[in-house]
């Protein structure tokens, strides 16, 4: 592993609509392995050529919305509009992986009619869940979520309407997630931008709180002062 392998241009959106029970958000369960279900999973994936064509520039943003339409809808068989993506936050792979991407996070809310059809190669089912239930879900094992798809849905349980959440978070001011990985005795603790110790990498630093604890196999979000 080495801290010279580079970041591969990636782009993701958190889809939501206005369910029966308050705001949902679609998660999308990836073909699992050896009889085992896979992770669930926004739509999303790397950039190709093809996204940089369509964008028809090299704005990286602008090149990761492209990249964006195009997974939902081959993931999803859903139809999403480049510039009515909001912009919530980017997410950079630490320096310690071989394998890194430095994705744009996206929300986008589509009318709750709307039909989704998975590829069933790369995506065998998927789930519309209010954010409370998927947080839920995650502590119980019914759901496997990678870290950024955890606290994104955790962002998403403040909302009961696409709207709302599309404005609050649409005009946040954008966090570029590096996360630090710190092993502890009994756990794992993650730091993010706005944690008191996220610049010293001091876990115990005293001060605001931004980061994500691992036990026993679940996620623990914290957020206080940021």
């Amino acid at each position: 592993m080495s801290d010279r392998v580079e970041p591969l241009p990636s782009a993701t959106v958190a889809v939501v609509r206005d369910g029966r029970q308050g705001l949902e958000v679609l998660l999308l369960e990836r073909v699992g392995k050896k009889g085992k279900p896979g992770p669930s999973v926004f739509p999303g994936g790397k950039v190709e050529d093809i996204d940089r064509v369509a964008a028809a520039e090299n704005d990286l943003e602008r090149v990761a919305r492209q990249a964006a339409v195009r997974e939902t809808h081959e993931e999803s068989g859903l139809s999403l509009d480049a510039s009515g993506l909001v912009r919530i936050s980017r997410w950079i792979t630490p320096a310690i992986r071989s394998k890194r991407f430095d994705t744009w996070f996206y929300l986008a809310a589509v009318s709750a009619e709307s039909e989704v059809q998975v590829d069933g190669s790369e995506i065998g089912s998927h789930r519309w869940l209010t954010p409370a239930a998927a947080v839920e879900a995650q502590h119980s094992g019914d759901l496997s979520l990678a870290p950024p798809t955890f606290v994104t849905v955790s962002w998403l349980t403040e909302f009961e309407k696409s709207d709302d959440a599309l404005h609050k978070l649409g005009s946040a001011e954008l966090i570029t997630f590096r996360p630090q990985i710190h092993r502890l005795e009994d756990c794992v603790c993650i730091l993010y931008p706005g944690d008191a110790g996220y610049e010293a990498g001091d876990v115990e630093r005293a001060g605001q709180r931004h980061r994500l604890w691992a036990r026993g196999g679940t996620w623990e979000y914290e957020r206080k002062g940021v």
